[in-house]
């Protein structure tokens, strides 16, 4: 440095001389560059634009009800089909469809005539049959009598008289009556056994309410012949109680291992629309059987029918409670079937969230629901959506139990995307 240039220096100090950073021409236009790329990459562009709307719904909590559904008919706790085990002609019907009917009281009855006839012929056979008893009880005595004479006779002449062989004959002689009388005898048993036959018979011609009930169904009229051949005709349906009743439902396998005993249901018939009976399981039932490649279960519900609204044969439609849930959080089954559209952009808006890496797109797959099953849902989060893993618990068909802590209230989750039409 010269004597000169040092002189200057001291006059004006060595930091005047020095100019500062943002007047000097290159970091000035480094520093420019690179704000106005960070406001390009920043500035939204139509290729990172959404073409459509998200329609969310708000995870809350709610009450949940699982029901399993299924069809059957109504049937009487105990019904019993009246018959007839003789053939014949009814000569008389005395109950009518819709009677009350007690135990013993009679229904109808068939003609008799041939029965007393075959109840008389039998009297007289017991009586030809004791009459032979008596019969041969007098011929043993006759027997035991001689017998008895020719033993007197052997002693009193010293075994002279009569012969052995006399002797022997008299013997085989009563026992023969002996043998006489015990055949009569079982005539006699015979007979009477015929007679009760008989009897019982021209009993059973008088048909006779075997339960306390209601009559539901007759299907005879007076002057109808019964043949009771191969099989018992049915002359009545008597039902004991209609104020109980059971309702036979078909339950789909796929719900059967859901369905137990004691859980609560109610069902509807189509003669009192707009209202639920109340209904309760008693039995499920282990075998099944199959229509149309369809394999049921036999279910019985026990129904109260105080007021007699119900009738035998009805055709109803039960829901069965198989889950119940209080305050529980619940999404919809929509959101839980829901993917991204593949050409929508889900890191935000703009060229920086276009920019971001996406999911892979994922095909739609049917909800799994039950204890600990595994789910994804999408959750909007400004103008950004984010998937979420979730466990999903039991579902009623439109909303689904969120088990975890994995989804918070309030979560906007998007159960389906609309394109704005261009």
């Amino acid at each position: 440095m010269t004597d000169t240039s040092r002189a200057l220096s001291d006059l004006l100090g060595e930091a005047a001389l020095r100019r500062a950073w943002y007047r000097r021409p290159g970091p000035v236009a480094a520093a420019a560059i690179l704000v106005l790329a960070v406001a390009w990459l920043a500035w939204p562009r139509d290729s990172g634009r959404r073409e459509g709307d998200y329609l969310t719904e708000m995870a809350g909590y709610g009450d949940l009800t699982v029901t399993a559904s299924a069809s059957g008919t109504l049937q009487p706790l105990k019904s019993v089909e009246v018959g007839s085990e003789l053939s014949g002609t009814l000569e008389t019907v005395l109950a009518e469809e819709n009677d009350q009917v007690k135990t013993g009281q009679i229904l109808a009855m068939l003609d008799t005539a041939k029965l007393k006839d075959a109840v008389t012929k039998s009297q007289a056979v017991l009586a030809a049959a004791e009459a032979g008893v008596a019969q041969a009880q007098a011929t043993v005595a006759e027997s035991q009598a001689s017998l008895s004479r020719m033993h007197q006779v052997a002693v009193l002449s010293g075994g002279k008289v009569p012969a052995k062989t006399e002797l022997e004959t008299a013997d085989a002689t009563l026992r023969r009556a002996v043998a006489n009388e015990s055949s009569a005898r079982a005539s006699v048993a015979q007979s009477r056994a015929a007679l009760r036959t008989d009897q019982t018979n021209l009993t059973k011609a008088t048909i006779r309410a075997p339960i306390d009930g209601v009559v539901l169904t007759r299907k005879v009229e007076p002057g109808n012949t019964i043949v009771a051949a191969m099989s018992t005709p049915v002359l009545f349906v008597l039902a004991e109680d209609l104020t109980r009743m059971e309702l036979q439902v078909k339950v789909d396998e796929a719900d059967v291992a859901a369905v137990k005993p004691g859980q609560d249901a109610s069902f509807t018939v189509s003669a009192w629309p707009g209202r639920a009976f109340p209904a309760t399981i008693r039995r499920v039932g282990l075998g099944s059987s199959t229509t149309d490649n369809v394999v049921t279960y036999k279910t019985i519900l026990d129904v109260t029918n105080d007021d007699l609204a119900l009738r035998p044969g009805m055709t109803a439609t039960a829901k069965i409670v198989t889950a119940q849930r209080s305050h529980a959080l619940l999404v919809p089954n929509t959101a839980l079937r829901f993917t991204p559209p593949a050409d929508q952009p889900t890191g935000g808006g703009g060229v920086l969230g276009a920019l971001l890496p996406s999911p892979p797109a994922q095909q739609k797959s049917a909800i799994k629901s039950g204890p600990q099953a595994e789910a994804q849902v999408w959750v909007l989060q400004g103008d950004a959506l984010q998937p979420v893993k979730v466990q999903t618990g039991v579902s009623d068909g439109r909303h689904t139990e969120i088990l975890g802590d994995a989804l918070k209230p309030g979560a906007a989750v998007v159960t389906d995307y609309r394109k704005v039409a261009k």
